[in-house]
């Protein structure tokens, strides 16, 4: 819990300013609570994305893109409505994160990935982003129906998933990275999503062997 005081009129913050209301956030037990500044707490929301941020944004782009045309595939070859379900809420959430880190980047006048990039990286003019599938495996993947179909839909998924997983650890383990307010999020909520996504295509996967 957050303790908000208000400080003295005319004291000086440690940044040299003015300071104005205090937050005081309660330590573990055992341990000293910590105050903030509301100037020092500004400082930080306003913490600049670096280039590792937009190398980030720029290799999930077709990596999502993949995912997308992996999940198109589904309805006309999956055997059960519960499989095109788990491939149409991918569809959905990587389609809307496309657009997110599009907008980030544009936003901030980086250059946003073309939208056939993916295609660029399976036929090997640019290097596969981790997890990505190649052309080989898209074939592979294009070529099957049914349980055979899903079975592998979910082994190359899983696959791609933990790629995603890896460009997250990536980016957090690059010294300033991911810090800015709305990568730190949106790198959390990949994380987050695809794991428990992994777990549950695992699961399917194991009543389909």
């Amino acid at each position: 819990m957050l303790v908000v005081t208000a400080s003295c009129t005319g004291t000086t913050s440690a940044l040299g300013g003015t300071a104005g209301t205090r937050i005081i956030q309660p330590g573990a037990p055992g341990e000293t609570a910590q105050a903030f500044d509301t100037a020092e707490l500004d400082a930080i929301e306003g913490l600049d994305y670096l280039e590792a941020d937009v190398r980030f944004m720029r290799g999930m782009i077709p990596h999502h893109g993949q995912a997308l045309d992996m999940t198109a595939m589904v309805p006309a070859r999956a055997t059960t409505d519960g499989f095109r379900g788990l491939a149409l809420r991918m569809q959905i959430s990587q389609r809307d994160e496309i657009r997110l880190m599009e907008r980030w980047l544009a936003e901030r006048e980086e250059e946003v990935p073309a939208a056939n990039l993916h295609w660029m990286m399976m036929n090997g003019d640019i290097e596969l982003m981790p997890g990505m599938l190649n052309a080989g495996q898209m074939e592979q993947l294009a070529s099957a129906t049914g349980r055979e179909f899903e079975r592998l839909f979910l082994e190359f998924m899983i696959m791609h998933h933990e790629g995603a997983l890896t460009m997250v650890q990536t980016l957090f383990n690059s010294s300033g990275a991911g810090q800015e307010s709305l990568i730190f999020k949106f790198a959390s909520d990949v994380d987050a999503d695809q794991t428990i996504e992994i777990l549950r295509m695992r699961r399917m996967l194991e009543e389909r062997r």
